[in-house]
């Protein structure tokens, strides 16, 4: 399993002390899911919440960025399969064809960039479809 997070203190709302939260993405049984875990450590709250099949919330994915920094996912090689490429992304992302097209576009000069786990995610479909990818931890 992939998996990346962080902790994050703040001050707790309902009574002022330290709160202690764990957010982080994770990919179980094909899926790309988010969670966030917190709990006050001078008083009883507490919580934990996953979630899968929608996006990450943006605080989780700033909070990755911030702490680990942004991954590229690039193409390997020439000759890659574009009808490969634009069913991975549909089916990865749900995209709409034109959707799909234009981020293939960018895979195929750029690169595509993003969390960790998220592009992870991404390369696993296009590697399933014999689509030589690389996920470079310092793209940016």
């Amino acid at each position: 399993m992939i998996s990346q997070g962080v902790t994050i203190t703040a001050r707790c709302d309902a009574c002022g002390g330290v709160l202690t939260r764990d957010v982080g993405q994770f990919i179980d049984r094909g899926r790309l899911r988010w969670g966030t875990e917190g709990a006050c450590r001078s008083c009883t709250v507490a919580w934990c919440d996953r979630s899968s099949g929608s996006e990450t919330p943006e605080e989780i994915r700033q909070a990755l960025l911030s702490e680990h920094g942004p991954v590229r996912l690039r193409l390997i090689g020439p000759g890659t399969n574009p009808v490969a490429v634009l069913r991975a992304l549909r089916e990865v992302n749900g995209l709409s064809l034109t959707e799909a097209k234009a981020m293939a576009g960018e895979l195929k000069t750029a690169g595509l960039v993003g969390t960790l786990v998220e592009m992870e995610f991404v390369a696993a479909r296009l590697r399933q479809r014999a689509v030589r990818v690389a996920v470079e931890t310092s793209p940016c």
